[in-house]
């Protein structure tokens, strides 16, 4: 009898979990829906609450939100200095929903819409295990994108616009178009412009200039900017003005191990919808960077990236998503280089965050393995070392430094030092993706970047109006110092739709394998492919209206098979690529249809 209790009570512990749960109701917070009013100091009331809870370590918590809208201002926001790759390094940030150093909690929204105002970081997360954050929207009142509607468009006399309803605008003085908002000003300089009934971008149109200096109100009360002048605008076309601050995600993770995010809508986000950095095992289920629905007069989501992951490590499982309207990638996947500035002795080397939006954190930990790489031909160099210490060499601490010290358990290839172009490259710091069944459409730039060497498996996935290359392998130690060469990538059961409608950066064909080399004619490696399965691309469908299926530079290892590829009359003709498959510098080549 006694056995089949304790055999009862550990079958009851299995199935139930073994931490008991504890659910805050944000409503005993004062934490109101549909009121209106600030509710960020009472979020922080709440949150300082269960991170008391948390630090027990005694209870799995679950913060739950009854439905509604929930708007946060900066005034009274939470003040943090974060560093974040990919956006602008500047501090203090305005936090609506600070999660910090916690264990198995939940934020459960229940459906609630979280708007912000002003310039603010919606929700963070950091230093954490075993959380999840489900079942939210995020959106702005009043997005730093400023879209507009082409009334009339005159390559002589210039363009006559109208401001959507929501968009806060002005005439300045010296006579120029000015969004604003709750501290904030942007003199949009150039944007993209999307049809109105379809909400894809315009046909082979790119990114266009907007200069509005000299504009007036019409007697009709739109606005005439006499010196924008531009044949590819027509009326009726929406114009998404731009500016080039991305001052913070919708979503930052950042050291955080075994985090969930289920049923989330990001609607609009000033930078990244979500930005995950050094975090170990991301799960996104029905993460979405969407529109509010077939009824939202807005085109744009996010000013960058829907999803993007710098490195991080064990598995990214990004699944079920749709992710529209957002001004850069659904997904972009990769470390970061650090460029060796100074050799100090055969083992201890300084290296350095180059690009100015990507510095300021954490880069690597004694025992991480490590490779070098030369720049200028993207070859590997020396041997796979690890870290035996590293610290900053700039500043006092990781938060802010862009310099570190390194010292490695090995001796250093003699020549690694600042007399070449050379990066250094975590490979501890790197992921196994899987991107599946995700609907990425009408969006700007690209589709999916993957800069991995472990396992990527790109499935089931439907690439719709991507209007550049729906799918790049890349790698990059020049400009954006982006990690790294990609070994196991299978590419397989998607649909792609008329991509490539317009021409931006890596955008040769359909699915891109395009390392940045300066150097091409000097190199005697292969970047990618090689030590692993190499890329396998089958069993996909290809809509297209245009030549260019596929391009790949640098690749030892490469297959195409079982692919159906349909051409279409959708749009004229017009990629600088006439060819199907453009191959430079690739061996071990398996093409088939």
């Amino acid at each position: 009898m006694i056995k089949r209790l304790r055999t009862s009570i550990a079958l009851m512990l299995f199935c139930t979990g073994l931490y008991a749960q504890q659910t805050i109701d944000a409503t005993r917070y004062g934490i109101r829906p549909d009121t209106h009013s600030d509710v960020s100091p009472r979020v922080q009331k709440l949150l300082k609450q269960v991170r008391r809870l948390a630090d027990k370590g005694e209870k799995e918590i679950i913060i739950r939100f009854a439905p509604g809208r929930y708007d946060f201002y900066p005034d009274k926001a939470a003040e943090r200095e974060y560093y974040i790759s990919n956006h602008d390094q500047d501090n203090p940030k305005r936090v609506g929903i600070p999660l910090e150093e916690l264990k198995r909690v939940t934020l459960d929204g229940g459906g609630a819409r979280f708007v912000f105002h002003g310039r603010m970081l919606p929700v963070s997360l950091l230093h954490s295990e075993k959380c999840t954050l489900k079942n939210f929207s995020i959106d702005f009142e009043n997005p730093h994108i400023a879209q507009v509607r082409i009334i009339e468009n005159d390559t002589v006399r210039g363009t006559t616009f109208a401001p959507e309803k929501w968009v806060r605008w002005r005439i300045t003085p010296d006579s120029a178009f000015e969004a604003y908002g709750r501290g904030w000003t942007v003199r949009h300089s150039w944007g993209v412009v999307f049809e109105a009934n379809t909400k894809r971008l315009v046909y082979n149109t790119g990114d266009r200039s907007c200069p509005t200096k000299g504009a007036y109100l019409t007697a009709s009360g739109y606005v005439h900017a006499p010196h924008w002048k531009d044949a590819a605008l027509k009326p009726g076309m929406r114009f998404v003005m731009r500016g080039w601050g991305r001052p913070a995600p919708g979503i930052f993770l950042y050291g955080n191990t075994d985090t969930h995010l289920e049923n989330i809508q990001v609607h609009y986000a000033e930078g990244m919808g979500l930005l995950a950095q050094l975090c170990q095992n991301i799960t996104l289920n029905k993460f979405n960077v969407c529109l509010k629905g077939e009824d939202d007069a807005r085109c744009f989501t996010t000013q960058a990236d829907a999803t993007h992951f710098s490195g991080c490590k064990g598995v990214i499982n990004s699944c079920d998503g749709l992710y529209e309207g957002m001004m850069d990638d659904a997904i972009n996947v990769h470390g970061t280089y650090l460029k060796v500035i100074r050799r100090i002795d055969d083992r201890t080397l300084v290296g350095r965050y180059m690009h100015d939006q990507s510095w300021g954190f954490r880069w690597g930990e004694p025992g991480d393995s490590v490779q070098f790489i030369r720049a200028n031909t993207m070859e590997l160099t020396g041997n796979v070392n690890r870290i035996d210490s590293i610290r900053p060499y700039d500043r006092a601490t990781e938060k802010g430094a862009r310099e570190f010290l390194i010292t490695f358990r090995n001796p250093i290839a003699n020549e690694i030092s600042e007399n070449g172009a050379y990066g250094i490259e975590n490979l501890t710091w790197t992921p196994e993706v899987l991107f599946a069944r995700n609907t990425i459409r009408n969006n700007r730039a690209r589709g999916a970047l993957f800069s991995t060497p472990r396992r990527t498996t790109v499935e089931d996935n439907f690439f719709d109006h991507t209007s550049g290359t729906a799918i790049l392998l890349c790698g990059d130690c020049n400009g954006w110092y982006e990690t790294g060469a990609c070994r196991d990538v299978l590419i397989r059961r998607n649909r792609f739709v008329n991509a490539l409608t317009s021409l931006y950066q890596f955008t040769n064909a359909v699915i891109s394998i395009y390392p940045e080399i300066p150097e091409l004619d000097k190199q005697q490696q292969y970047f990618h492919g090689g030590k692993g399965k190499g890329i396998v691309i089958e069993d996909n469908e290809f809509d297209m209206f245009d030549a260019p299926l596929l391009y790949a530079k640098s690749v030892d290892g490469l297959w195409f098979r079982r692919n159906i590829i349909r051409k279409n009359t959708a749009y004229p003709p017009f990629h600088f690529n006439k060819d199907m498959f453009w191959l430079e510098r690739v061996t071990n080549v398996y093409l088939s249809e």
